[in-house]
């Protein structure tokens, strides 16, 4: 069982209709079939090859909470681990100097959950200047010595990354520097500058030696400059998750192809050695893998993430580049909901599981299944929102509240996302609304 801080931050993400950054393994149903070929994968990455995975499933089949799930698992291992949502405006694939920024804003590893990029920089420092301290004949007392030989040993480190793309490791050496005279601003903003933020100043970069900002172009380079610094940090490896690719086929064309070309760009790179200890997992709605505005507008992506779904879904292959989730049933729908009931850090955990039983559940499932035209599949997100909120929190707070004649539901089409009431068949009219005055319980069980 989790702690309570972490509990609280989960129900805390599901009564807000989010899927929990952290904690995600507990609550995870149907997917021990993909663990055994993740941890094989996981281990080549670890081994120094690079990995690409390819994740499909339609709206809620968990294709975020999945994606979290692997990187919970990475983050185990000692890997580093990085989520960017891909979008139209924020975060569109073709230019991949955003992407880098976006990954390096949300590294994370086990120990740093925020700052993990300026945390393995600092430690990286120290253990260089551990080992130049050990070089014989060389003066500890001499910190000018000791950073020279520490800069040294840095450009050792990254001597391949160097070859392609100078100022990586001409911005670490400043920011090491800066750091020995103890100018913590000139630090800062090289360290921003590595993670591909915009607008720092001429003065800072001059410094260094460097110019000019981490465009398209350079972003690749820098990406290998993170994995080396990884490595030298006792890091596995980098698993990077692309998560809603599917915004793709929403932009405009040149913009598409151009995206879609940097993928399969990233694919090849990925495949031929290019980024060692690199795992990328893309997500994506099925839409995007067989549509006409996806991946089939670039036949060279479509031939090597081709897989055929046509067969049985227990058969499916999950060692296969592109893999499928399977949409949820009443059963799983009633696996989570019981596991989120038995974490829910209740004041009366007993009279919680008694009031909130398995007949509850399944009335609450059906309620909200029956609200959005009988499929399950859309109704995770909102099963789990109302299950807390609606349920959990009021049984909780009142001592007489009982949901068999208490709970109001109602399931509004203002509370689904475009694509859940896209795919539920719903029209988001503030007119309709679906509701119920109690929960039929009935008097079998759920």
């Amino acid at each position: 069982m989790p702690s309570a801080l972490r509990r609280k931050e989960i129900v805390a993400a599901l009564r807000n209709g989010t899927v929990p950054r952290r904690g995600v393994e507990v609550l995870a149903t149907g997917l021990e079939r993909h663990q055994g070929a993740l941890d094989e994968e996981l281990e080549r990455a670890a081994l120094g090859h690079g990995v690409f995975k390819a994740v499909r499933g339609d709206y809620g089949t968990g294709k975020t909470f999945f994606a979290r799930w692997v990187e919970h698992r990475a983050l185990a291992r000692g890997f580093a681990v990085s989520e960017v949502q891909i979008s139209e405006t924020e975060t569109p694939l073709h230019k991949m100097g955003t992407v880098y920024r976006r990954a390096m804003e949300s590294l994370r590893t086990a120990e740093w959950e925020e700052g993990a990029f300026r945390a393995l920089v600092g430690r990286w420092f120290f253990a260089l200047e551990e080992e130049a301290l050990a070089t014989p004949g060389l003066d500890p007392t001499d910190a000018r010595a000791v950073a020279t030989a520490a800069e040294d040993l840095l450009e050792q480190r990254l001597s391949r990354v160097s070859a392609s793309q100078p100022s990586f490791a001409a911005a670490l050496r400043g920011c090491h520097r800066a750091r020995v005279e103890g100018d913590h601003a000139t630090a800062e903003g090289l360290l921003a500058w590595l993670m591909g933020q915009p607008n720092v100043g001429a003065e800072v970069k001059r410094r260094a030696g460097i110019k000019g900002e981490v465009d398209h172009f350079a972003a690749g380079a820098f990406l290998r400059g993170l994995l080396a610094l990884l490595a030298q940090t006792g890091r596995k490896g980098l698993v990077l998750v692309l998560d809603e690719a599917e915004t793709i086929q929403r932009m405009r064309g040149d913009v598409r192809e151009r995206s879609l070309n940097a993928l399969r760009q990233l694919l090849d790179e990925v495949d031929g050695g290019s980024y060692p200890g690199l795992y990328v997992l893309v997500t994506g709605t099925p839409a995007f893998f067989e549509g006409p505005q996806g991946i089939r507008r670039l036949p060279p992506l479509e031939q090597r993430l081709h897989e055929d779904f046509s067969g049985d879904p227990r058969f499916d292959n999950p060692r296969a580049a592109q893999v499928r989730l399977l949409p949820f049933d009443r059963a799983r729908l009633l696996e989570v909901g019981r596991r989120v009931r038995d974490l829910y850090p209740a004041k009366d955990p007993a009279r919680l599981a008694a009031t909130v039983d398995d007949a509850v559940l399944g009335a609450l499932a059906d309620t909200v299944t029956g609200a959005l035209g009988g499929k399950v599949g859309v109704a995770p997100r909102i099963f789990l929102k109302k299950l807390v909120g609606s349920l959990l929190d009021r049984v909780d707070m009142f001592a007489d509240f009982d949901p068999r004649t208490d709970a109001k539901l109602t399931v509004s089409p203002a509370e689904l996302s475009a694509d859940e009431a896209a795919a539920a068949g719903v029209v988001r009219d503030a007119s309709a609304l679906a509701a119920v005055d109690d929960l039929d319980v009935g008097d079998g069980d759920a």
